[in-house]
């Protein structure tokens, strides 16, 4: 493939379903929502893979009913490398919190240890607590 990008234009999507191949990996740079994950990436990339060609039209096509000049007109551009320095979005996640070190000691004060016993107090009781059989009409 001689191209890298292929724009969301028709001429474009047309020229990569003419020129892929069976086995050719396609990128698409994704733009994620960062309210509820604060910590991840504001960019990921997805990897397709084209599999087969269409049986009655011949272009190619990424899985059962996607073909790749429909990827490129939905989900354009599409790259044939992968983007540098963005993380795959298959690949596992930033670690935001490691583990503690060895001989770490973690103080409760006075009024956290009374907390936690009224918790363990008002909530441990199975006399008390909610049926797990679900509501009952």
């Amino acid at each position: 493939m001689p191209k890298t990008e292929y724009k969301r234009t028709r001429k474009d999507a047309r020229e990569l379903s003419r020129t892929a191949r069976k086995g050719d990996k396609l990128y698409v740079i994704l733009d994620i929502a960062n309210e509820r994950i604060p910590y991840e990436a504001s960019r990921l990339y997805s990897e397709y893979t084209v599999t087969h060609d269409h049986p009655l039209l011949g272009g190619a096509m990424i899985s059962g009913s996607l073909s790749v000049e429909g990827l490129v007109l939905r989900n354009g551009p599409v790259y044939t490398q992968p983007p540098k320095g963005i993380r795959n979005i298959a690949d596992p996640g930033p670690q935001v919190c490691g583990p503690l070190p060895d001989g770490y000691e973690g103080v409760l004060d006075e009024a956290e240890i009374r907390g936690l016993e009224k918790q363990v107090a008002d909530g441990s009781d199975p006399r008390k607590r909610r049926s797990l059989r679900g509501w009952r009409i």
